[in-house]
């Protein structure tokens, strides 16, 4: 997939911008703060419908304003040349596909991918499981429509199930809905045990081509329950009642999984250097690119916020070595990238303005 033009109207910072984007490689050049991460986050908005930088929406229209509007045009391997238009209200948003309002996000979820790569990546790593987890639900769910389902499904039930612990309830309200969590929650655990194998082998070979084969990486799925059946995680709720009662929370099930890297067979998080960790994240990444293609058909764009300047000359060759040759990236940066990095279209950036430089 490629995008092949991009419109904003009062989306963050941006008052209005119309890109025209050619070739695989564009590059949006600027200080700090000036609407580069912004773009990005509006082209990823407009493919996966959420922010790699928030979960609030409402902050996403420009201060003063009611709306923002997303809009733009993709060259996509199966359905050809294709408009989008995303419009984000306060209250909520629509959406529409060459013309046509989309009702269904589950039906248009994962059609349009594009990968992010951030410096706040390493969090997957250093920091708290919870962004592993989301992580994995919006991988999975982005190319699995049934894994989709079954957490909406889970969540749903869980709330209710957490809402009751609050106010005390008696253990037959609590089987009522440890009766929707069980199938839901033990399908999470299966799809993500096969998804998680799928993404840890293309995270260690993309690991291996970025940094020293001699210590191989590896991705470990840890759910928070043993046995991964309906069964197993009704009698754990069921024996758990007490202390979540205590707690006034679900302390056990899908949504306490985690998952843990490696690197030379020790934990990442404690005992990889810096580069290391760097690499791992990468490889992360480029094997979700990797994988959203061979489950869809369709090749990510890859949007680089700020990521190229933070690596070696070393890793930046080999990052660039193994990444897809026919995916487009955007990039943003500080200073112009290497000559020897490619051709770029570049954008200068500076109060929510975009200006294309001159080709040389």
């Amino acid at each position: 997939m490629r995008l092949r033009s991009l419109t904003l109207q009062h989306f963050r910072n941006i008052p209005w911008a119309e890109l025209v984007l050619s070739g695989r490689q564009q590059f949006f050049l600027g200080a700090n703060g000036q609407g580069k991460t912004n773009l990005l986050e509006a082209a990823g908005f407009i493919t996966a419908l959420r922010s790699f930088r928030t979960t609030d929406p409402k902050v996403l229209p420009a201060q003063g304003q009611a709306e923002a509007a997303i809009a733009c045009v993709v060259e996509h391997e199966q359905r050809g040349e294709t408009r989008l238009t995303v419009r984000l209200r306060r209250d909520g948003r629509e959406l529409w596909c060459d013309g046509e309002k989309i009702s269904r996000v589950g039906d248009y979820l994962g059609k349009f991918p594009t990968v992010v790569f951030t410096s706040q990546d390493l969090l997957l790593v250093r920091g708290a499981p919870a962004a592993r987890r989301r992580w994995v639900d919006l991988t999975l769910a982005a190319m699995d429509g049934e894994y989709l389902r079954a957490l909406q499904i889970y969540h749903r039930a869980l709330a209710e199930r957490n809402s009751l612990l609050k106010v005390g309830a008696k253990g037959d309200e609590l089987a009522a809905f440890e009766h929707t969590l069980a199938p839901a929650g033990a399908e999470l655990i299966a799809r993500r045990i096969t998804g998680l194998a799928e993404l840890g082998q293309r995270a260690a070979e993309f690991y291996a081509r970025l940094a020293d084969a001699a210590e191989p990486a590896a991705l470990a799925y840890r759910p928070n329950v043993g046995e991964p059946t309906a069964a197993a995680l009704r009698a754990k709720w069921q024996g758990g009642r007490a202390r979540d009662l205590q707690f006034r929370t679900t302390l056990a099930g899908p949504h306490r999984d985690d998952i843990e890297f490696s690197v030379g067979g020790r934990a990442a998080r404690e005992y990889a250097s810096e580069g290391q960790q760097r690499s791992l994240v990468l490889a992360l990444r480029l094997a979700q690119a990797a994988w959203f293609h061979a489950r869809g058909g369709v090749r990510p764009v890859l949007l680089a916020d700020d990521v190229l300047g933070e690596l070696d000359p070393e890793r930046r060759r080999r990052f660039w070595a193994a990444l897809d040759p026919e995916m487009q990236i955007l990039a943003t940066g500080t200073t112009t990238p290497e000559a020897e990095l490619g051709a770029w279209q570049i954008f200068r950036v500076a109060a929510g303005t975009f200006t294309p430089e001159a080709a040389a």
